[in-house]
This record gives structure tokens, sequence and C-alpha cells, in this order.
């Protein structure tokens, strides 16, 4: 039934997009296989509209505290969403993620932690890493143009404005060969790295000053930092 519900509403964002916001979606991502989505993130409209311009279905790593009615976070969960506990490691969330990747399901996570309140991108969590580590999935870039001038932080209404979702090539890390390095903080960092400059690469924005990030457990247990998704 949620399959059905999901498609249902996937035609109607699209639409309403289409009409609204003169929607559009540049590239592809793959049609099968396990693998995650790295998006930026502006706007509580970044997952309606980046769902929508992706042919297959999708989950979604955000934080618990976005809907906190218990009727809704029900049907939320049924349809995608993957809560995230704020404040701590949260190894339920990223396990599942986990898990569904190695189903052959797709994940999406943004890589900021968060909405970004300015537009503009912010330096990576190295969370995603995790993920990448155990399950060595591609890893495919996203950027979201529009969706900040559209829905900000704090706006009430949406605003007409164009959205473009920009879909990049696969990025393959190499997990396998070397699954000691895979574990280490320094892998972490090079992943969640090399994917905000691909996304950066897309929307053609400048990339995040770089800083230090604090990496989460060993990829041994499937956990990452509450604020790597939102």
């Amino acid at each position: 039934m949620s399959g059905v519900v999901y498609g249902f509403l996937w035609i109607l964002v699209r639409i309403v997009s289409r009409v609204c916001f003169r929607y559009r979606v540049e590239g592809q991502i793959p049609q099968s296989g396990g693998l995650l989505i790295a998006a930026n993130h502006a706007s509580y409209l970044d997952i309606p509209l980046l769902g929508c311009g992706m042919r297959r279905r999708a989950w979604y790593l955000g934080r618990n505290d976005l809907f906190p009615i218990p009727v809704l976070n029900s049907l939320l969960r049924a349809l995608g969403w993957i809560p995230v506990k704020l404040g701590r490691l949260d190894r339920e969330a990223f396990g599942k993620a986990i898990n569904l990747i190695r189903a052959g399901q797709v994940v999406v996570i943004f890589p900021e932690g968060g909405r970004s309140l300015d537009g503009h991108l912010r330096e990576p969590k190295a969370g995603i890493g995790v993920i990448v580590s155990q399950t060595g999935c591609p890893v495919v870039p996203a950027y979201l143009k529009g969706t900040f001038d559209v829905l900000p932080p704090g706006a009430s209404w949406p605003r007409w404005s164009r959205v473009t979702v920009r879909f990049g090539e696969p990025i393959q890390f190499e997990c396998e060969k070397q699954p000691e390095r895979a574990a280490t903080k320094q892998f972490y960092q090079q992943v969640s790295r090399t994917v905000i400059e691909h996304i950066a690469a897309l929307g053609q924005v400048p990339v995040p000053n770089r800083k230090d990030d604090r990496a989460p457990e060993p990829p041994n247990r499937p956990t990452a930092d509450a604020h790597n998704a939102e």
C-alpha cells in the first residue's frame, strides 16, 4: 500500500512542481542496484522535489523532530522517512540505511547535516563515509537549484521561482581493495569532501571551506553523527 501512495504522491508533486516552479531534471540515477544520493539542503521542499526527479523509490535520512505529529510520523516512515535522533550516534537509523542499500535500494542523505540558512553550501559531516565504507555503494551527487528561493528557512509560503534538479555521475570509492583504510577517519573525510566538491560543481557554486570533521565510530558499528542528515 505504501508503494501505491508513494507513486501517487510522486505524480502529484511532479505535476504541481512543473506548473508552479517550471520544474525540470537534468541527468539521471542508475536504474538498478543499491546507491546513495547525496544532495545539498536549503529548503523543506528538497525531499519531495528531489524524490520526484528520480524514477526509483527512495528512502530519506532526516532528523527525527521534523514531524512531531505521531500519526504523520507513522505515515512518513511508511513512505520512506528514516528519522535520525539528534545529539547522539543513531545506530538504528544508519543501520537501516545500510541494510536498504545492501538490498539494492536507494537512500538519500544530506551531507551538510541540515538546511543551509543562506543558501550556500556548508562543510559536510564525515558520517556519509560510514555508509560508503560498509556498503561500497556508489554515491550519486545531486544539486537542487532554486529550492532556497522558493521556500527558504523561515518562510511561511512558497514563492514562484524555477527549480532544477541536477544529478551527477556516480562516484565509486575503493573500499573492498583497502578495507583497513576504509575504516579510518581520513577515509570518512575524503568521502565527504569528494562528494561536496561534486555537488558544488553540479551547482556551479563555491566549495565550502575545509574544517576538521569529527569522525563517527568504526564501520563495523553502523553509526554516524546524528547531525549528518536532516
